[in-house]
């Protein structure tokens, strides 16, 4: 990340002012050039931002003066634009197929939430400043979001669904591929169910874990060690069952689905958002234009796949190896029929399986499959926020709000690519070196 000038101003006769000046909040202003403060609007010209106590006091235009004594970024170069949300990640790990497998036996709770910690920075510096972590195995990012939110570490906000949930062999279940007599450890997750009323139990369990959000598969992976295929691999009672105790307790639901059958059953029992939903059909389609259903499309998962296979043809298991080619002959198609169709769309990557920091590959493949820069970008604020049920807190760039702000050197409605190289990142009011 390119630095910054950053000035600070002193108060004449500060060592006048007495305790009282010396404990009031710190200002910050922010001189941007070209100000994007909420995507699918319109840009303004010379602007200055006032940040104080971690949240956005006000906005005006042109290069407003400094308060004495506050500190001045200078952006004038710069087009400046609300913080990213990336709504899909895995924090805890960045490997795949067998070295991932491997993972999950071997990493320790403390060393998977140092590695959560190190790609929480990856992804925060990338200009993601709030995330929505879809699944670990041991509660390592449930504890990383709390650290973050007590300033005792830094990273992206997180918003975190404990462990994601299935029916026993589904996609979720952690002991697929593993010797018989390893079950029981994957067992202690307590994320598989069998029936409504085990579906039931195992979500409360996740609440109880601290849960913000509850994640369930309603279909076959593409990484699920079993040859099942992607089609729906749970009962309607059951979905119905994860989506209402969810609702109970004041949570949204996000739904792994690939095959169409998985979708509209995600969609029918009320799920906030589909992520991958891959494989299409009319009536799902229809289906989908009428609900308020966001769809999460995490096309950089190719990227994860295509970097792996170049490096080590021989990284996923056969039965995955096929799956994974034909995700990737697929990626994309998708968006390109539920876009003109008016579905909702929100920004997620699906990184661990893609690479952490590299979250912005994703602009590129949603323009290329459909989507305008600017709908991009929606997806990645606007949207996102709305998805999260943060919209009144992040999203945009406006008095209340917080203080999430990055900047880049291009125009990112020109050309969304300039998002890969975030010259400046401010998340919660602090500036990330």
């Amino acid at each position: 990340m390119r630095k910054i000038a950053i000035m600070s101003f002193a108060m004449l006769g500060a060592a006048l002012a007495g305790s009282a000046a010396a404990q009031a909040p710190t200002r910050t202003f922010i001189h941007a050039g070209q100000l994007l403060a909420e995507p699918g609007k319109q840009v303004r010209g010379p602007s200055t931002i006032v940040v104080e106590g971690g949240r956005i006091v006000a906005i005006g235009d042109g290069f407003q003066p400094a308060d004495p004594g506050a500190t001045l970024v200078d952006l004038k170069d710069k087009y400046v634009l609300p913080g990213l949300i990336d709504s899909h990640v895995h924090l805890t790990s960045d490997a795949g197929g067998l070295a991932g497998q491997l993972e999950d036996v071997t990493l320790s709770s403390a060393a998977q939430a140092f590695n959560a910690e190190v790609n929480g920075m990856k992804t925060l510096r990338a200009g993601f400043t709030t995330v929505r972590n879809l699944g670990d195995g041991d509660g390592a990012t449930l504890a990383l979001r709390d650290a973050v939110a007590a300033g005792k570490v830094r990273g992206p906000r997180i918003v975190d669904a404990g462990v994601s949930i299935s029916g026993t062999s589904g996609h979720m279940d952690g002991a697929l591929g593993y010797r018989d007599e390893l079950r029981p450890f994957f067992e202690g997750a307590a994320n598989t169910c069998n029936g409504a009323d085990d579906c039931r139990r195992v979500v409360r369990i996740q609440i109880g874990r601290g849960a913000d959000v509850i994640k369930f598969a309603s279909t076959g992976g593409v990484n699920s060690r079993i040859g099942a295929g992607l089609g729906k691999q749970m009962f309607d009672d059951e979905a119905k069952a994860i989506v209402d105790t969810a609702r109970l307790f004041g949570r949204k639901v996000a739904v792994h689905a690939h095959g169409a059958d998985g979708i509209r059953l995600a969609i029918a029992a009320g799920a906030d958002s589909i992520e991958h939903g891959t494989i299409l059909d009319e009536e799902t389609i229809a289906l989908w234009a009428k609900s308020k259903t966001y769809y999460v499309p995490t096309l950089s998962t190719v990227n994860g796949y295509k970097e792996r296979l170049a490096a080590n043809a021989n990284a996923y298991e056969p039965d995955v190896l096929e799956k994974i080619k034909w995700r990737i002959s697929i990626t994309g198609k998708s968006l390109e029929q539920l876009v003109p169709r008016g579905v909702r769309i929100a920004f997620g990557t699906d990184a661990g399986v893609s690479k952490h920091g590299r979250n912005a590959d994703e602009f590129e493949l949603m323009v290329q499959h459909g989507m305008t820069p600017v709908e991009a970008l929606k997806a990645a604020t606007v949207n996102a926020a709305d998805l999260l049920g943060l919209a009144d807190e992040i999203g945009t760039i406006a008095p209340g709000k917080s203080a999430d702000i990055i900047a880049v050197s291009g125009d990112p409605i020109a050309d969304v690519r300039v998002l890969k190289t975030v010259d400046f990142v401010m998340a919660r009011g602090e500036v990330v070196d």
